[in-house]
């Protein structure tokens, strides 16, 4: 039975299986699952996510691969179907973004910054941007990403 003080973390990524975006994606699920007595984390990936998902949830920790220096269509996707039926509800949401990027991510940033403010969604950390293939630098920071949005929901700080 679930507890009723259990924070509930959504991870929604919009990568493919196998990419660099996996990698990264694992590294903040595991900083993330060092908080597993106090926050849940359900794993969705953005196609499959939902208006569901979105209203479950006390933060989001959101992974893009960067196309044509932008969010993947499966974000934007999630995006598109959950903006107007969740319009009200998720405001002051705490979130966070990582980025694979094959060039500077900003463009994949700057596109999800501009529509999570209009779900008026609060930043709790600087977007982890990883060029390339990711090193263990770029892994550590994706973990501490994970551990950072977990130890705030647990605490009650976001």
């Amino acid at each position: 039975m679930e507890s009723p003080s259990l924070k509930h973390l959504l991870l929604l990524t919009g990568g493919h299986a196998g990419g660099r975006l996996e990698a990264l994606t694992r590294a903040v699920a595991e900083g993330a699952r060092e908080f597993a007595d106090e926050v849940e984390i359900r794993e969705r990936f953005a196609l499959d996510a939902g208006l569901d998902d979105l209203l479950w949830c006390h933060g989001v920790l959101i992974g893009t691969p960067e196309k044509f220096g932008y969010m993947a269509g499966a974000v934007k996707d999630f995006f598109d179907r959950t903006f107007y039926p969740s319009e009200g509800k998720v405001a002051a949401l705490p979130y966070a973004m990582f980025v694979s990027a094959g060039n500077d991510g900003t463009g994949a940033v700057s596109s999800v910054e501009r529509i999570v403010t209009g779900y008026r969604w609060n930043r709790i950390a600087e977007p982890v941007i990883v060029v390339g293939a990711p090193v263990d630098a770029a892994l550590a920071s994706c973990r501490e990403l994970g551990q950072t949005m977990a130890a705030g929901l647990a605490l009650g700080i976001f």
